[in-house]
């Protein structure tokens, strides 16, 4: 299909676009159907012109598929779709051809009745189900399939791996296993399957759980550095073109990837950051390989304890100098050169004096011809990036692309004979060529004419200027490019391993973990092979050895040192052929090394030499007497080397007049280039920038001095430094100007830590440089060979392998032609052959892939073993137990040893039991708290009825003694009644009879009866105050109905709690003790609720008395009611000001509050989209083109689906491990058990059933002893929990225990699908944990907390905040931060329920101090926060009063000048009454105001 208009070119707004669909039906129509349709045309209208175009029957319904082969993607069109806009984001090529082999297409289907769509290729399903049967069932022989694992075919020999590979790399499955080596063949296409997912999948899995991977050999050797504590490598090998260096950079990817966390210091962006900068300089297109490693290279990755990367280390190995200079045909140069001379832009072109690349003699040879300009202008740019990755400054890069151009134009020099004169020698040219590449060095032409022209000696007596022939003259040239060039190489190494670097890796004390990773150059054998192809090949052939070392010797070895039963496999070994290469006296290295140091000993010499001393040896082939070439028989075949250059190339080193002409060069970077010692470079350098600074600002300031005044110091200071011309000036000058800025000023800046220089000094001494070793001319001793020294560094190299556990990976080339998919069978059985891999799948699957020692079996499986267990016999009984196969394993003397797939076995048993024991114990200790808690509710229940019984009898005892005190009191009343209406009735009778004797003495006995009475209650007697009972309560002691009325009202402003905090910091008098410090606190909570939605002053109330109750304790309990009613009647007048003041002003909406965190890229499909550089190439999984390295690209934090910015609004795919679920998102009253992403959103930050529990906690249970330590009642939990699923607005918290609503908390955060933290940060935040400083891990954990979703975040947020409320009043809940970690770590950061639980229960302590040092470092900001609005209050308030007082002092002085002028006036008038009268007015005013 394509997208085309109508005349078949390309269209520009879509006015007519040509699609190609075709159809898979039932009916025989033409394979494929041309219709031209418009942009915006729908699926529909598609469907219905392409079923007119084929004749269809319209009747019937049909749908249109569209198909991307690369990503095994078939997506079903709905009848709305736009199928052209869909075809726009196919690949370009996709887009302009019409063959449906490219991947991309649209399928016609026809649709069923019941709407499934009929799928034609289901009847060969159905045969190729019946044929499955009858191989069941023995009818039929089986048919073969693809085994992931070498190891497990049932017929083992050469015919059956080629056939399984094969099988394997045509469903683009390029890696299968060989027990736990890895066999990769290289398809020449990138495959979309190295994306951050498969990173992610692979992580902590065992070997063979998955499919083959590279991704799994590095995450298999990063976990054993882990558990086992032994330094792990990883050694790639294979021929030329098999595709080492790519596999070299997928491992580096992820063995960073496993390590780059978000906090990671930056080293894992420089180690990737190496790998692209190394390959630019050291990597070249051959004939095998378009991007050929010219050099070797071992990557040290170096690790903490708990995996985080602290450093690296490069090491190089033997760099091809003479491909600078010759070629073979359809070979390049390095890569670097074409990048900058198709990439460096106009500017950059006129700087470095760039030519084009066909203008150059190095770059033009055999058919020179740039096909590929766009991809190398691309690479220009992402090394420039590398390069800033790495830590090259960009004067750095300048100066080396300087260099770069220098060597080409040193291939431009030409030499010819002179033509006049009688002096010998030779013309060099052309002018505008050696000017330039005088300026690029910056050395004296005349030297440099000199340098390539004429050779000095120095003798005994005295020194000779010889002229070089026209040949020793083009050596000289083309020799002093190489040893600038592999300078310049070895310093890039040097600089990157010093960014590298960690200091701590120069502490003896800290302990480090590494992972190597050996990329070396692949066994080569080209039509013309020379002393570079010898050197590494015979590299390959000592790895060889290692490899057969490991995998066959000392395994074998091994088996038989234990006494098992073992039946030895041949294989070929290849020393013979080592000792042929190396073995003194008489190794063809040695005999190299003795014909170097011959003056008179030429290339036929040396091949006679060889020839006279292995003439017998079966490795060493001898040649016809006239061909100048030899055979060596490798492992891998036999190579024909020609021994043409092998003595010059073997003592290639750097000329005495070269040096001493670069060592005049003006630019010191090209001196640091030929240094000796760069360490000594380094400070002399630092030592020359200080002593130009001192010069230059001493020359500035006499420069300013001489000026006049008055213009910006500054400016004119700069303007003086920018005319100086420091570069190259006589150092005597600055010496002197150094010694004047000495004598004037007596303190002088002196640079007492030169940067980096230790550091520096280690790296040095760590590696040998090739260049120092070149550079000793003034020693008597010659320096090493070439040979010599790459003998050395592979002894070194063979010894750091031998330190460490190897995992093997085996490249292959499926093709010798490049081409893409194609794979060759008789190349594919060559490399089979001669790598061994049959023997090596046949050691793999004789022997036994796991080894335990006995204690080593006993601390693994110490569960499934019986207590004490500690003897060989408890073993075997326990793999017995488990009915594994004898055959699977054995048991040697010190060692168990089993098969992978037993091992495997054995451990998911182990996981299984120790899951059902961590269940018992589960089980055992919730009973036990249950028991426990049913003894305390028993215990307490006989207390209460003993209690009552008690009570009881008190009581009835009690209503005895108060019935007989009643009838006794009742009769008692009774006989005083009856007494006194008798003492009343005898009064009455005497009366009578006293009246009738005497009337006088009757009255005044009236008299003296009834006066007392009187006087007794008119006038109390002396000594005793009255008592008033009509005293009124003050309003501070007694709550009126008005005032709780006004409690009603809600807080709905921010602004509200503002002035409220005002005001009662306004109110405060020489109150109480409890009143001053609860409101000062109160203040401080207010404070901190501005961002809280919605407060009730109800709820503010029980807030301030469950805080006076704090305060008052036992002794002043009395007073807490008066207090509350104080702080109630002066909360009552806020209120009603506040009601007055809305009714008076309009109401102003609220701001919105300031986002605090970038907001996350996200779509609607639950991703959460964050982006990063690609360091290796990857695919778009929307569009499936490619990401290219050094390019920015959007990666899920959860799915890790990666994809183009501009594909972020097409995704149509849900996020398939953070999606939310439909019937979550259907059932809208679900609050428990749902994702917070769910819960929350912009308007509702923090889900609402968790905000209301947590207001309510700060409201009513700060100060309730263990808060959170203590559980409530399970019964009331549920039903709240039921209330609140309901309607949670309807729900009265007030009605529960406090400890009720707080274990609802935890379980709300328990039951959360995803918890706060997260399952895909979890390991990042036990990392963070484990750094080394607080001060990182810190950093660590807040850049992670950053990565969360929207919606984690503020919740988790909010949460901490609360916590910092309750652990800011642990005198009264006892609860700190240690313990609130300890109760929340389980429910807001945990492990997946996958993880191994051993592993988990080890990190219960992290995910705790994790969780604590969050909170410690909120509650320090905290109170910083509040001693700084503390302290903006206190000067505000001082402000305030001094700009009062300020204005009282100013109407004091106006009212005075007013009296004082009326007193003089009134004095004039000689009116003694005015005077008086005015004197007493400015004294009335002067008492008034306080003057």
């Amino acid at each position: 299909m394509s997208v085309t208009d109508g005349d078949g070119t390309a269209s520009q707004d879509g006015r007519t676009y040509v699609l190609q669909i075709y159809p898979r039906l039932t009916l025989e129509t033409a394979p494929c159907c041309t219709i031209k349709v418009h942009k915006e045309a729908t699926a529909a209208t598609v469907i219905q012109d392409a079923a007119v175009n084929l004749g269809l029957d319209t009747g019937k319904r049909y749908v249109l598929a569209e198909v991307k082969e690369s990503g095994g993607e078939e997506w079903v069109l709905e009848s709305t779709d736009l199928p052209v806009h869909r075809v726009l984001l196919w690949p370009r090529k996709a887009q302009e051809e019409h063959s449906q082999s490219e991947g991309y297409y649209f399928l016609l289907q026809e649709r069923n009745h019941d709407g499934s769509i009929l799928y034609m290729h289901l009847p060969s399903l159905y045969k190729e189900k019946d044929a499955q049967r009858l191989v069941a069932r023995g009818f039929l022989p089986p048919r073969y399939e693809d085994f992931d694992d070498l190891c497990n075919l049932s017929v083992l020999n050469e015919d059956t791996i080629l056939e399984n590979l094969h099988n394997r790399f045509q469903k683009k499955k390029i890696y299968t296993y060989a027990g736990s080596i890895l066999v990769a063949i290289n398809p020449f296409k990138f495959l979309p399957i190295y994306n951050p997912k498969y990173v992610k999948m692979y992580e902590n899995h065992q070997l063979g759980k998955l499919e083959p991977h590279i991704f799994a050999i590095a995450d298999v050797a990063y976990y054993a550095m882990l558990r086992k504590r032994i330094n792990q490598c990883i050694v790639i090998s294979g021929e030329s073109g098999s595709g080492k260096t790519q596999s070299t950079n997928f491992l580096i990817h992820c063995l960073t990837a496993l390590s780059q966390k978000g906090y990671a210091s930056g080293v894992e962006r420089t180690i990737l950051g190496a790998g692209p900068v190394l390959e630019a300089f050291g990597n070249a297109k051959t004939a095998h390989n378009n991007n050929s490693s010219r050099f070797g290279k071992f990557i040290q990755v170096n690790y903490l304890e708990s995996g985080v990367v602290r450093g690296a280390v490069v090491e190089k190995y033997l760099l091809e100098k003479s491909r600078l200079v010759s070629r073979e045909k359809n070979e390049r140069n390095y890569h670097v050169f074409y990048y900058l001379l198709v990439g460096a832009s106009e500017e950059e072109r006129k700087e470095y004096k760039l030519l084009q690349p066909e203008n150059y003699h190095y770059l033009k040879q055999h058919n020179f011809a740039i096909e590929d300009a766009d991809d190398l202008r691309h690479d220009f740019e992402r090394l420039q990036q590398a390069m800033e990755m790495v830590g090259f400054l960009p004067a750095t890069k300048k100066q080396i692309f300087s260099v770069l151009s220098a060597i080409l134009y040193l291939g431009n020099v030409t030499y010819s004979r002179k033509s006049t004169g009688r002096d010998e020698g030779l013309d060099v040219g052309p002018p505008e060529i050696l000017a330039n590449l005088s300026d690029l060095l910056k050395v004296k032409e005349e030297l440099l004419v000199e340098a390539l022209t004429k050779r000095k000696t120095v003798t005994v007596n005295d020194k000779l200027i010889l002229p070089y022939s026209h040949s020793e003259a083009i050596t000289a040239r083309d020799s002093m490019a190489k040893s600038l060039y592999s300078a310049l190489f070895d310093w890039i190494v040097l600089r990157i391993n010093h960014a590298l670097l960690n200091k701590k890796d120069m502490e003896e004390s800290v302990s480090c973990l590494s992972i190597g990773v050996l990329d070396i150059f692949g066994f080569e054998d080209f039509e013309t092979n020379s002393f570079e192809q010898f050197c590494i090949n015979y590299a390959n052939e000592q790895l060889q050895y290692y490899f057969n070392q490991h995998i066959f010797t000392l395994e074998q070895e091994e088996y038989q040192a234990e006494g098992i039963t073992w039946h030895n496999i041949d294989y070929t070994d290849n020393v013979g052929c080592i000792q042929l290469i190396s073995k003194k006296p008489t190794g063809l290295l040695y005999l190299l090394d003795e014909e170097s140091n011959f003056p008179h000993a030429t290339d036929k010499t040396l091949l006679a030499k060889f020839k006279q001393q292995h003439e017998r040896n079966p490795y060493f082939v001898a040649t016809p007497v006239m061909e100048p070439a030899f055979v060596i028989r490798h492992f891998a075949g036999k190579v024909k080397y020609q021994i043409k250059d092998f003595r010059e190339k073997n003592t290639d080193h750097m000329r005495p007049d070269i040096v001493a002409l670069l060592r005049s060069s003006d630019r010191a970077y090209v001196r640091q280039l030929i240094g000796m010692d760069p360490v000594a470079m380094f400070r002399w350098g630092i030592l020359r920038a200080a002593v130009r600074a001192l010069a230059a600002f001493n020359e500035a300031g006499r420069r300013w001095a001489a000026k006049s005044a008055g213009k910006d110091i500054h400016a004119q200071i700069m303007s003086s430094i920018k005319d100086l011309q420091l570069d190259g000036e006589d150092p005597r000058k600055l010496l002197q100007s150094w010694g004047r800025l000495v004598s004037d000023y007596p303190y002088v800046l002196v640079v007492q830590n030169l940067l980096d220089s230790r550091s520096l000094k280690f790296i040095v001494g760590l590696h040998d440089r090739t260049t120092k070793s070149l550079l000793h001319l003034h020693k008597k001793k010659r320096p090493p060979s070439i040979s010599a020294q790459f003998q050395t560094s592979l002894s070194k190299l063979l010894e750091t392998l031998a330190k460490a556990e190897p995992f093997f990976i085996r490249c292959l080339r499926s093709n010798a032609e490049k081409k893409e998919m194609c794979f060759d069978e008789a190349l594919v059985l060559q490399q089979l052959r001669y790598t061994g891999m049959l023997e090596t799948v046949r050691i793999r699957r004789s022997g036994y892939g796991a080894k335990y020692t006995f204690q080593e079996f006993i601390e693994q499986f110490r569960v499934l073993l019986p207590k004490n267990a500690s003897s060989q016999e408890d073993i075997a009984n326990l793999l017995q137990k488990f009915g594994l196969d004898p055959k699977t394993y054995q048991i040697g003397k010190t060692k168990v040893y089993l098969k992978e797939p037993e091992r495997q076995k054995l451990k998911d048993i182990l996981h299984k039991d120790v899951m059902q024991k961590i269940i018992f114990l589960q089980r055992w200790f919730q009973a036990k708290l249950l028991r426990s808690y049913y003894l305390q509710l028993r215990e307490a229940a006989i207390f209460v009825q003993r209690t009552w019984r008690v009570c009881r009898e008190k009581r009835y005892r009690a209503a005895t003694v108060i019935q007989a005190a009643w009838r006794c009191f009742k009769h008692r009343a009774e006989y005083k009644y009856r007494r006194s209406s008798v003492t009343k009735i005898q009064a009455l009778a005497r009366g009578q009879s006293a009246r009738k004797s005497s009337y006088f003495l009757s009255h005044s006995f009236s008299l003296s009866a009834t006066s007392p009475t009187s006087v007794h209650h008119s006038e109390p007697p002396s000594g005793r105050p009255s008592r008033n009972p009509t005293i009124k309560i003050s309003r501070a002691t007694r709550v009126t109905e008005q005032w709780n009325a006004s409690l009603d009202r809600e807080i709905t402003n921010a602004n509200e709690l503002r002035h409220l905090d005002e005001f009662l910091g306004n109110q405060l008098s020489a109150t109480e003790h409890i009143f001053i410090t609860a409101t000062m606190q109160f203040r401080a909570d207010i404070k901190s609720m501005y961002s809280v939605p919605h407060i009730g002053y109800k709820s503010l109330m029980r807030g301030y008395q469950n805080k006076v109750i704090s305060l008052a304790g036992e002794k002043q309990k009395g007073e807490v009611q008066l207090v509350v009613n104080l702080f109630q009647s002066v909360l009552d007048g806020f209120i009603r000001g506040e009601i007055k003041r809305e009714e008076a002003e309009p109401a102003k909406p609220p701001k919105g509050r300031k986002k605090r965190r970038k907001k996350d890229k996200s779509s609607p499909l639950d991703h959460v989209f964050t982006h990063y550089q690609v360091n290796i190439m990857q695919s778009c999984d929307q569009c499936s083109s490619y990401i290219w390295g050094m390019e920015k690209a959007y990666m899920c934090s959860y799915c890790k689906f990666v994809c183009h910015k501009k594909c972020l609004s097409k995704i149509v795919t849900d996020c398939n491990t953070f999606c939310s679920k439909k019937n979550e998102e259907d059932c809208g009253c679900q609050h428990f058990g749902v994702r917070v992403c769910n819960l929350a959103n912009d308007r509702i930050p923090v889900p609402v059933v968790l905000e209301m529990m947590l207001e309510h906690v700060e409201m009513n249970g700060l100060y309730t002893e263990g808060i959170y330590r203590k559980s409530g009642s399970a019964n009331r939990m549920k039903e709240l929990r039921q209330l609140l699923e309901a309607d949670p607005h309807s729900v009265c918290l007030e009605d529960y225990p406090i400890h009720t609503v707080t274990g609802l908390v935890k379980q709300w955060l328990r039951e959360l699908p995803e918890p706060l933290m997260t399952f895909a940060h979890y390991n990042d935040f036990i990392r963070a944990v484990e750094l080394p400083e607080k001060k990182e891990q810190l950093q660590a954990i807040y850049r992670l907390l950053e990565e969360l979703p929207s919606a984690h975040y503020n919740t988790m947020e909010r949460l901490i905040f609360h916590l910092v409320r309750v652990s800011k009043e642990e005198k009264s809940n006892r609860m700190n931060p240690n313990s609130l970690a300890i109760v929340f770590a389980p429910c807001i950061l945990r492990g997946p329920d996958s993880a191994d639980p051993l592993l988990s229960m080890k990190d219960v302590a992290k995910t705790t101090l994790c969780v604590e040092m969050l909170i410690n470092e909120q509650i320090r900001r905290y109170n910083e926060r509040m001693e700084e609005i503390e302290q903006l209050e206190y000067a505000e308030t001082l402000k305030t009063g001094l700009l009062l007082l300020y204005l009282h002092n100013i109407n004091i002085i106006k009212v005075k000048n007013t009296a004082l002028e009326y007193r003089s006036d009134f004095c004039k008038t000689n009116n003694s009454c005015q005077t008086q009268l005015v004197t007493i007015i400015t004294t009335n005013c002067t008492v008034h105001c306080g003057w």
